[in-house]
């Protein structure tokens, strides 16, 4: 039961691209259980039994019985099959197949935390490549092909500039949905410690966006966003080549953070065991815990009320924050 209880929380393995997020969950789930039932050895039972011994040399009506010491089969594996069965592996935000990057599960406890962080509303990053020259009917270099442009006439600063005005409208899309008066207190210190973002659930919100490089006719972006799919990503690029007055398509989607998991966080599949997984676990409660702590913060500065009220209002009041990592 021990490597049960190690199990209780939160952890990150690396998606990659070409597989169902539902393929990663299912295998890191069959590989949890195939070890917790090679590590359950139950102690052997043994029953006294006394047992039919002819005896020799006598009357062949006449038994003697001999006492004897017999193993007890009814809890034998073989017999009551594996102990453990089901374990239920929670899923992050979703990452469709053609993505790949960080993807956090939960197992035991850590199901619950992860509702809450979900309600944090916490921003995620990626980086996103792009091509121009093309366009195809769902935005991908995959999809089926639409039409051709040049694009010789692109460069940094006409990119940047679109940039700047994607990351623009939606920052006025990320005051509106936050709920805060911009003139308050409140406002100020939640912008100063980076913690602006929508209250309840949003549109898409890039919450910034930068290209990290461009070498005609690719180019590659880093996007920090909220409530956004990968979808969303692929359609933000082909809208760059409409605005620069040519077509582009997305060539790759990659997740580099989800909300306290970064890249270094994530397992690779040769990782996924049950060693790794409760070290894992154990490594990322803290900053779990920082995180809904940090929320409880930014929530009672918005609404000013008490902990006792506000948080109870919320639901947040109802998370148990541990002491140390191991509780």
């Amino acid at each position: 039961m021990k490597g049960v209880r190690s199990l209780s929380g939160l952890f990150a393995v690396y998606k990659p691209a070409g597989v169902h997020w539902k393929r990663v969950r299912d295998t890191v789930e069959t590989k949890l259980l195939k070890a917790l039932n090679s590590s359950e050895r139950p102690v052997q039972e043994y029953q006294i039994r006394f047992l039919p011994n002819s005896a020799q040399g006598t009357n062949d009506a006449e038994t003697n019985l001999t006492v004897a010491q017999v193993p007890v089969l009814a809890n034998h594996p073989r017999v009551r099959g594996p102990k453990f069965v089901h374990l239920k592996v929670g899923v992050g935000h979703h990452l469709d197949y053609r993505s790949s990057g960080v993807f956090v599960l939960a197992v035991g406890s850590g199901n619950k935390q992860l509702s809450y962080l979900h309600n944090c509303h916490l921003t995620k990053e990626y980086t996103v490549k792009g091509s121009f020259g093309t366009a195809t009917d769902d935005f991908s270099d995959t999809g089926r092909l639409i039409e051709k442009t040049t694009y010789d006439h692109i460069t940094q600063d006409r990119l940047d500039r679109i940039i700047a005005v994607i990351q623009g409208s939606h920052q006025k899309a990320l005051i509106t949905y936050s709920g805060i008066d911009l003139k308050s207190q409140e406002a100020y210190e939640l912008a100063c410690r980076g913690m602006l973002r929508p209250l309840h659930k949003s549109p898409p919100i890039i919450t910034g966006i930068r290209c990290i490089e461009l070498a005609l006719p690719n180019f590659i972006l880093e996007i920090q966003c909220v409530h956004e799919t990968q979808q969303y990503l692929r359609k933000i690029i082909h809208e760059i080549g409409l605005e620069l007055k040519s077509s582009a398509v997305c060539t790759s989607v990659r997740r580099t953070r989800e909300g306290v998991f970064s890249l270094d966080d994530t397992l690779i599949k040769t990782e996924w065991n049950l060693q790794n997984i409760s070290t894992a676990v154990q490594h990322s409660q803290l900053r779990v815990e920082a995180a809904l702590l940090e929320e409880h913060w930014r929530r009672t500065a918005f609404s000013g009320e008490s902990m006792s009220t506000g948080d109870q209002a919320r639901g947040l009041g109802r998370y148990p924050v541990a002491t140390t990592a191991a509780s």
